[in-house]
């Protein structure tokens, strides 16, 4: 089954699937009359059908009945109505791509009582400026086909990287949560900065460019964080001094015993916990 061949319904109308839709357009990997969303708020199906231009209706089933694949992008504790409204045959013989955060396949395809075939996805929120990075596992049935079309659709908004579902909990922790953790460090960066007098659109302005180039500078020259960081930090310098007040405060042993934490969680909300 080809991305550019296939009709796609999303269950959901949200931020999410609003970036991935933009993206898949974008891309002119899909054109706009082989989407459908489906969504019960009247305001975001409008926002759908006339300002990007594709299907919206209010009805899960029939967005599904017309679909080659179905993309499941609604909160977790809704799921389990929508899969009881989907089961059985709007799905049947069909690939069902799940961005349900914490739900296994198995829960999903037990739910829909149908013969589908299920990749469960972990998106993350840069997905929405189409920096986004995920990770994708197939279901008990799913193709490598299915997988490579899972792939497809994320890569329309970011990376997309092929693990084995055990691994889904962990890479919540670090890709899923990782931008609330940039965003604390970048919380505690301005606080600082305002401390020491700096006016706010300046700092921002730096600070973004900091985190940014970092990133950038790891992903360029190949090398390890540790090598980098190793390589800023000049003996008796300011940054030896920042970074001693950090290791003193058992930063480090913090993220990982906060990763930890996130990826229990996510085990306890798929009910493995």
């Amino acid at each position: 089954m080809k991305l550019q061949d296939s009709n796609i319904a999303f269950i959901g109308a949200g931020n999410m699937t609003e970036a991935i839709v933009r993206g898949l357009l974008d891309a002119g990997e899909v054109e706009a009359g082989r989407i459908c969303v489906s969504d019960v708020d009247p305001g975001r199906r409008a926002l759908f059908s006339e300002s990007i231009g594709v299907e919206a209706l209010e009805d899960n089933r029939a967005a599904a009945e017309s679909a080659d694949a179905v993309l499941l992008a609604v909160k977790p504790q809704i799921l389990g109505s929508v899969l009881e409204e989907l089961s059985g045959s709007p799905v049947e013989d069909k690939l069902v791509i799940s961005i349900a955060a914490g739900v296994r396949t198995r829960t999903i395809e037990e739910g829909l009582r149908a013969r589908t075939r299920v990749v469960r996805v972990m998106p993350n929120t840069p997905a929405l400026i189409g920096r986004g990075a995920a990770a994708y596992a197939a279901g008990r049935a799913a193709t490598e086909a299915d997988t490579a079309f899972a792939a497809a659709v994320m890569q329309s908004v970011g990376v997309a990287v092929p693990m084995g579902e055990e691994a889904l909990d962990a890479v919540t922790a670090l890709s899923g949560s990782g931008p609330a953790y940039v965003f604390y460090l970048l919380e505690a960066m301005l606080d600082a900065a305002k401390t020491m007098g700096l006016p706010d659109p300046e700092s921002r302005k730096l600070a973004l460019a900091t985190v940014k180039g970092a990133a950038d500078l790891m992903g360029e020259s190949g090398e390890d964080a540790a090598v980098l960081r190793a390589r800023v930090t000049s003996p008796g310098g300011t940054t030896e001094a920042a970074l001693g007040e950090l290791e003193r405060a058992g930063v480090k042993d913090a993220v990982i015993r906060a990763m930890h934490a996130a990826e229990q969680r996510s085990k306890e909300l798929a009910g493995d916990g």
